[in-house]
């Protein structure tokens, strides 16, 4: 059956290598690959030297890109092609933020940033397919293949933020031309590492901000004063953890203090703006080192307090490095995506509500085995079931999510608990958005910030009750089961219904059942 070689392949080991770049899909194009090469302009080949410094000590520094180990083919083709645009036309370009960091460190970037000399306007000019976007803080749209690459002006930067410059900085002596202008961008930006300006013709990394030496130290600082940071952009305390967790790195004391102490702040985000954030931090590779930093540092009681009561229910400390089921269903998700494949906000939300079901309600791990495999057909129960039966590997005893396994004489009662099982995830979904529920889940814990927030909107939650909604006695109609282990991150990006329950079927079987145990298992026998 072919619903059997698919159980079988979840049983498999999952082993996914992120690559280093940026990977780009095969375009059609009727322009020469030529079109799109940097021309670079050779440098000394050192890798950095200083060139000045600014009035609280801070060292200018100017580095080879080239000894850095940023090379031309680390930058997406779609910027390539913008970068070569801006450049034939006379001005001057550079990747600028976090992109530029992430190169650094042979990651992926999510994405990359251009600044131009150009106006906005001569942008939108030079390329066909080009829109100015955004009222308060104006950008570019380019579309380039299948990409937007977002292109900022000096011009319309330089006003972005509402923080006077001479509070905290004053003119360098000696910042004069285009040193300026770059110093000048640099300093608005929320954390050091996202200060670095790159110019690829040149081979030049530009560092007003000390960036380097924080990402020598594995550290994220704030430009300005942490707590003068914070309150101008509250939504700087989000973007930190998420960088933090995706880096591995640590705040600065400073920082960490006023994450701490204007955690409750984030309150005053828009919902829109918090459910971006946190699917920043759970969609594209470091969910489980995200949940642990918001624990740690008094924020997931105030986003996700459902969860943060399931935290304190285990005894889970703010440092705790032990793991528990509900990190180690996101950690088997870290392992399939990542911040140039991300998934869908309804996988995500639809692991929240059945870790929810099952904490409120522990299962036979056959019962939520058969549950997954019937989430990955569409609903044939009893395929499902039978596979289910047949599972030889150890589940996570230590879970208690999940009860001693026990016998179920019959193949309708197994799909009785499944069926049930499918029920209770739903209701906890509809937790998930009733405000009242969310105010409460945190009472037994008077330590605890008070937070009734909910930012999941109920279409949202309607799309990913469809998930489950397949769940029944007969295969869900017109449905084509998933084949194959090869995931489509395009269409799981955009919330495909196929690829989305794909995913979480494997998620939720390598939790109960994961592939190294079974091959310990082997070895020791």
């Amino acid at each position: 059956m072919a619903f059997t070689a698919v159980g079988i392949a979840l049983k498999t080991q999952l082993t996914f290598r992120r690559p280093l770049v940026f990977c780009v899909r095969k375009v059609r194009y009727s322009g020469s690959l030529a079109a799109v090469d940097l021309v670079a302009e050779p440098v000394s080949k050192h890798e950095g030297e200083v060139f000045g410094r600014d009035n609280k000590g801070h060292e200018w520094k100017k580095l080879n890109s080239e000894v850095l180990g940023i090379e031309t083919w680390m930058i997406s083709k779609p910027t390539r092609v913008v970068l070569n645009g801006l450049r034939k036309k006379g001005y001057e370009v550079y990747l600028v933020g976090g992109c530029v960091r992430d190169l650094i460190l042979k990651r992926t970037p999510k994405d990359f940033d251009i600044i131009t000399s150009a106006e906005l306007k001569e942008v939108r000019k030079t390329f066909v397919r080009c829109e100015i976007v955004g009222k308060r803080f104006p950008i570019c749209h380019v579309h380039v293949y299948d990409t937007i690459v977002e292109v900022s002006s000096f011009s319309t930067s330089v006003g972005k933020s509402s923080w006077k410059l001479g509070n905290n900085f004053s003119k360098p002596s000696g910042c004069k031309g285009r040193d300026y202008i770059r110093w000048r961008n640099c300093i608005q930006r929320d954390f050091t590492i996202n200060g670095l300006m790159l110019d690829p013709y040149a081979q030049v990394v530009y560092d007003y901000m000390g960036g380097m030496e924080d990402i020598r130290k594995f550290k994220v600082r704030t430009v300005i004063p942490a707590n003068v940071s914070f309150v101008e952009d509250c939504a700087r305390i989000l973007r930190a953890v998420r960088i933090a967790a995706r880096l591995g790195f640590r705040f600065t004391k400073e920082t960490a203090l006023s994450v701490r102490e204007l955690a409750g702040s984030v309150l005053r985000l828009d919902k829109g703006r918090i459910l971006l954030e946190m699917n920043y931090m759970l969609a594209f590779g470091s969910a489980e080192a995200s949940l642990r930093l918001l624990w740690r540092f008094g924020l997931l009681e105030i986003l996700l307090p459902i969860q943060a009561s399931y935290f304190a229910s285990q005894g889970f400390r703010r440092r705790d490095g032990r793991s528990n089921m509900l990190l180690s269903l996101f950690s088997n998700l870290d392992k399939l995506v990542a911040p140039n494949r991300p998934c869908h906000c309804s996988l995500w939300i639809a692991i929240l509500a059945f870790h929810k079901a099952l904490f409120d309600q522990p299962r036979d791990p056959v019962v939520v085995a058969a549950f997954g495999l019937a989430v990955h057909s569409g609903g044939s129960l009893s395929e499902a079931v039978e596979i289910a039966r047949e599972i030889s590997q150890p589940y996570v005893p230590s879970f208690d999510e999940l009860l001693e396994p026990r016998d179920i004489d019959f193949n309708d009662a197994l799909m009785d608990d499944v069926i049930d099982l499918s029920v209770s995830v739903k209701a906890a979904l509809c937790k998930m958005t009733d405000q009242f529920y969310i105010s409460q889940a945190m009472a037994k814990y008077p330590e605890a910030p008070y937070s009734d927030m909910v930012f999941i909107p109920w279409a949202l939650s309607l799309r990913v009750s469809k998930i489950f909604e397949c769940i029944g006695r007969g295969m869900e109609r017109g449905c084509v089961p998933k084949r194959g282990k090869q995931i489509n991150y395009e269409s799981l990006a955009l919330g495909s219904l196929k690829e989305v329950r794909h995913l979480f079927a494997r998620i939720v079987f390598d939790t109960i059942y994961p592939p190294h145990q079974n091959r310990d298992k082997h070895i020791a026998t």
